[in-house]
């Protein structure tokens, strides 16, 4: 009887589609997961490790540099800025914040667009031309505009009512994807044999079809989440931000206001920068992993 050795059984099982092959062990989607979640983590363990209360008004020394720079202190490492806030502190209360909005934001676009889209693509007829309308009327309409004049006119605005205002408008784009998605999948085979077996619509679209679509749902989320993120900090950045609960885009914004930039004060608008750019360069190394995830040709491309 022949012996079947370590050496002859991995590769088979690599080249069989085992573990070593499985497209969730993507590079760009795992390092995506890693940048957001040290942001996560910046949020959780910061609080956990740094006094969260300095970021308060009046509660440290005025326009202090980071502490390799000459007059800073390791008391306050990142530096403060001309009220007296600790940017170490305005970074842990506030990465988790405008991170909030971009989650909110995600939600709604993805449920919204998930409901309408399956609707509109599977029944047709009267429901499709409504829906589709209804979201291409949305579409073409210049939204930061409107967003600006409702947060203008917004009197109590916290970081969940500015995460609604900015979901005013996301479900239109994944309404029409996935439109498109389910107007492909509704001529799959399994599909007529559902309807066929005489499955509801309901039951056809949310447990036959829904399972195909979760990789690209996902990678659509995560995209929102940051168009989101992206959307909010504009408008904070024009002043029309939560004022009470401190978010990366007020901080830049209250920089900039207070001529920061002029004055030399780098650290109180360039490190809520970066943590800004490291948000969305996972968001969108996510994106692109998921995007390989839900599309065997991508990998093989790849």
């Amino acid at each position: 009887m022949s012996s079947v050795t370590l050496d002859e059984v991995v590769p088979e099982m690599v080249s069989a589609g085992g573990w070593r092959t499985s497209p969730w062990l993507n590079a760009k989607f795992l390092v995506g997961l890693l940048l957001v979640g040290l942001i996560v983590a910046l949020g959780l363990v910061g609080r956990l490790v740094w006094d969260t209360d300095l970021a308060r008004v009046g509660s440290a020394p005025l326009n202090m540099p980071p502490f390799w720079v000459t007059g800073g202190s390791l008391a306050h490492p990142l530096g403060t800025e001309n009220s007296g806030r600790d940017l170490l502190a305005l970074l842990i209360v506030g990465s988790p914040a405008t991170l909030r909005i971009g989650v909110i934001v995600g939600i709604v676009s993805i449920v919204l667009g998930t409901l309408l889209g399956f609707t509109s693509g599977f029944l047709g007829g009267w429901v499709d031309a409504v829906v589709r309308t209804l979201a291409d009327a949305t579409l073409t309409i210049p939204s930061l505009a409107i967003l600006i004049v409702i947060s203008s006119y917004v009197r109590q605005l916290d970081v969940n009512t500015m995460a609604l205002i900015v979901s005013l408008f996301s479900w239109a784009g994944p309404t029409r994807l996935i439109r498109s998605q389910v107007l492909s999948l509704r001529e799959q085979g399994y599909v007529r044999m559902a309807r066929l077996s005489g499955l509801s619509s309901f039951d056809i679209m949310f447990r036959e079809m829904m399972p195909n679509l979760l990789p690209y749902l996902a990678a659509s989320f995560v995209g929102h989440a940051s168009a989101g993120i992206l959307a909010a900090v504009g408008l904070e950045a024009l002043g029309l931000g939560p004022q009470r609960v401190p978010t990366l885009g007020m901080t830049i914004y209250f920089a900039l206001q207070s001529s920061a930039i002029i004055r030399g004060m780098w650290w109180w608008w360039g490190f809520p920068t970066l943590v800004l750019v490291v948000i969305f360069v996972g968001f969108f190394l996510i994106t692109v992993g998921l995007d390989e995830v839900a599309n065997p040709k991508m990998r093989r491309a790849r």
